[in-house]
């Protein structure tokens, strides 16, 4: 499949996983992957009322994460920042959410200024934005709603793609479920008016659909394989390809790793390592060999309990993650692209 047709199955890719996967590293790969092929990609992050921080640092760790990928050294804020721009014309912009400031935007567009500023003003706006259980999660996904119909238009110099970095797999399912309960709680009024649009948002696959990311972990891997059933079972959100990341390249690993029969492959090969080198390969042979069969053994399990179609991220041996690992795990999510067979029903 051409990485173009992979990108535009839906408007909206709501990426997803236990933390410490790799979500946002792999929301920047998708969206990268987009501008190379020519689209306007917007990755979206969701920020609460605490991260900022006092000055002068200004910004919490998380906020910068995004922006070092591409090379950037300002944090991701509420107004949309280029990133990135490409010779295809392809561009990758980035914006934070926060519920409040969706709130005062909402307000505004719908006419009611006066309503934003007395808030503002009061110092309410944040107890308002909150007040009501899921209305902070409805007020984002409103925005991204918003986002995806602007898309949907076409209108030039917007965005093609939205990429939603969202909640870790433990709370996504209650992010995207939240305007199913205001469904219940509203009789009528602009909440339920708003919840209805993000519901049909949700629950059509040319619009939005859900990417799962995942380590060869068995935790991870568990928390997947649930978070996916519950997805399609209480959030009513059809998923996409599961995106494996960390993948360690498979090594031809000699049958004997002990120190003997490393010493004794040392001198085959002309090598006549001191003992304690001898000692420190083979701990870093068996640990290799040990983590290569559990991430075999993981993905085995993964393709046999999630029959979804699986895309595959090399693991990047770097202390910091910035566009040159990037580049490279946007190569290898073109090339799983390039042989991917995925239902584009």
């Amino acid at each position: 499949m051409e990485p173009r047709t992979f990108l535009t199955l839906a408007r909206v890719l709501i990426v997803t996983g236990k933390g410490g996967v790799g979500k946002t590293t792999v929301s920047a790969a998708l969206a990268n992957l987009a501008a190379k092929n020519g689209l306007r990609a917007l990755i979206v992050q969701l920020a609460t009322p605490q991260a900022r921080l006092s000055p002068p640092d200004g910004w919490a760790p998380e906020a910068w994460q995004l922006g070092r990928l591409f090379g950037s050294t300002e944090p991701v804020a509420y107004e949309p920042s280029v990133l990135v721009s490409h010779p295809t014309g392809g561009t990758v912009s980035a914006r934070a959410i926060r519920p409040d400031e969706a709130l005062v935007e909402y307000l505004h567009l719908h006419g009611m200024r006066r309503l934003s500023r007395r808030l503002v003003a009061s110092g309410a706006v944040d107890v308002v934005a909150t007040a009501i259980p899921g209305m902070p999660d409805m007020l984002v996904l409103g925005k991204v709603k918003q986002m995806e119909r602007i898309a949907a238009a076409g209108i030039p110099d917007t965005p093609s793609l939205i990429v939603l970095d969202a909640p870790a797999a433990g709370h996504v399912v209650s992010f995207l479920q939240s305007p199913r309960g205001l469904l219940d709680a509203a009789a009528g009024g602009p909440v339920r008016a708003q919840a209805e649009e993000v519901v049909e948002m949700l629950e059509d696959p040319q619009r939005c659909r859900v990417m799962l990311v995942t380590t060869l972990e068995e935790t991870p891997v568990s928390e997947t394989i649930e978070t996916a059933r519950l997805v399609e079972e209480r959030a009513g959100v059809q998923l996409g390809a599961v995106l494996v990341n960390g993948r360690f390249p498979t090594l031809d690993l000699p049958e004997r790793l002990d120190p003997e029969g490393v010493g004794e492959l040392s001198l085959s090969a002309g090598v006549r390592p001191l003992e304690a080198e001898v000692a420190s390969l083979s701990r870093a042979g068996l640990l290799r060999a040990a983590r290569q069969a559990s991430q075999t053994a993981q993905l085995a399990r993964l393709a046999e309990t999630l029959p979804l179609p699986r895309l595959e991220l090399p693991f990047c041996f770097s202390s910091e993650l910035g566009p040159r690992e990037l580049d490279e795990l946007t190569g290898a999510l073109s090339s799983g692209v390039d042989s991917l067979a995925l239902d584009v029903s």
